[in-house]
């Protein structure tokens, strides 16, 4: 069905993006950060100026709408209930206060100058996506900051398509749940919500990044933290006394492989990743985290690094080494397999939009891993933002409005598959 595209895609995304709303890991309140609720606010305000009326904004920052279908009732029963979901924090990897978005209009290929950062440059060399978007209007921050497409982007392609179902009520569809979650970032996405009450057959996050990607696979992963307890005395007094955190630490390191660490790794490659130490000759903390794609392999490393932590404990039995490791999500793929269809629909929908489908797997994780553990199978969709959780974030206009297209479309062969 040919429908009329809003105009606002665009201008919601712009909006959406300067309000703070990074998360903060190591916090056990949800959500981590109190700022989140100032675009859940917003949005709520936003679903009643479209006229929808069953909306709820949690304790915990979870906004969750209904849509009721527009087919007979007869009819409505038939078709499943879809659930599409985005989140609202964005990375606390890079600064997300003072979002200062710049469009970059019909963009000739050649380097994206960031003008808050003489430093920094969008380049075809380091991004070769970029220039599938030659002659697009493209949306980047002033190099100071995250842009924010990571995710939302894909709130704003979720509220220009309910736009555009208000404006062309022809647009048939089954009954709709729409979700945008906290804490996605920091790994707590979906901690606070309750899944069985949405009452949905199948999800879909829109949190995918390149124009036409659709994902159904994530890393199995597992994070862990290392507390080492040494000895600190006189440096000049210290023989056969100090015990050094900091040298045991050093050997600790020594043992993640580095041939298997993000920076050496691409595809369906699993890693080992330290990623933050802190700490002085009495005490030190490490926090790491563990992916691979297949669930022995996962296992396979959190074995390995207790094996190590434990021969190095016997090095240095006069210090202290307490090691955690803690399974965070699996592969959805597992789940998703199972309902072959919730792929097939949406790859159709991409198809429909006049893109290339993108399979991939997704290195990281979604909403949608958890949620297909909960009875929720969720694959994911583009949104169109690429160069994630970086300062050269940037968001293709034409990909934004692809997305939305595609979510309409999805929206219409679910009905369609149903009523057939």
């Amino acid at each position: 069905m040919v429908f009329s595209m809003p105009s606002d895609v665009l201008n919601r995304f712009l909006k959406y993006v300067t309000i703070h709303t990074t998360s903060q890991e190591d916090v056990k309140t949800i959500p981590s950060t109190k700022r989140q609720f100032d675009l859940a606010e917003i949005l709520v305000q936003e679903f009643k100026e479209l006229g929808i009326v069953d909306i709820t904004l949690t304790d915990k920052c979870y906004v969750i709408a209904t849509i009721p279908s527009n087919l007979v009732e007869e009819e409505a029963k038939k078709v499943p209930v879809i659930c599409f979901l985005a989140h609202l924090d964005t990375s606390p990897e890079e600064v997300g206060a003072n979002v200062k978005p710049q469009l970059v209009k019909n963009y000739q290929g050649g380097n994206i100058n960031l003008p808050g950062s003489t430093d920094l440059v969008i380049s075809p060399e380091e991004t070769p996506v970029l220039l599938k978007f030659v002659g697009s209007d493209i949306v980047t921050s002033d190099g100071t900051t995250l842009l924010g497409g990571d995710d939302k982007a894909g709130i704003a392609a979720i509220m220009a398509s309910l736009a555009i179902l208000r404006s062309n009520p022809e647009i048939k569809h089954g009954t709709l749940k729409i979700v945008f979650t906290p804490d996605e970032e920091v790994g707590r996405g979906v901690d606070g919500l309750d899944v069985a009450s949405l009452s949905a057959n199948y999800g879909y996050t829109i949190d995918g990044d390149e124009m036409g990607v659709l994902e159904s696979e994530t890393f199995n992963a597992a994070g862990g933290n290392i507390h080492i307890t040494g000895f600190n005395c006189h440096p000049g007094y210290a023989k056969g006394k100090m015990i050094n955190a900091i040298r045991i630490l050093a050997d600790i390191i020594q043992n993640f492989p580095i041939n298997e660490s993000p920076e050496r790794t691409e595809a369906k490659e699993g890693y080992y990743h330290p990623y933050e130490t802190y700490g002085s000759v009495n005490e030190v903390k490490l926090k790491f985290i563990l992916r691979d794609f297949d669930y022995e392999e996962l296992q396979a490393k959190i074995r390995r690094v207790e094996a190590f932590t434990d021969d190095i404990q016997q090095k240095y039995p006069e210090s202290k080494i307490k090691l955690s490791i803690k399974e965070s999500y699996k592969n959805m793929k597992y789940k998703i397999d199972e309902v072959p269809e919730i792929m097939e629909y949406a790859e159709e929908a991409i198809i429909r939009s006049g893109i290339p489908v993108i399979k991939k797997a997704i290195r990281g994780g979604t909403d949608g891993a958890r949620l297909s553990y909960q009875g929720l199978p969720t694959p994911n969709i583009f949104s169109g933002a690429l160069n994630f959780h970086s300062k050269k974030e940037f968001v293709p206009v034409i990909a934004l409005e692809k997305s939305v297209e595609t979510v309409i479309n999805l929206i219409q062969i679910y009905v369609e598959k149903s009523l057939e």
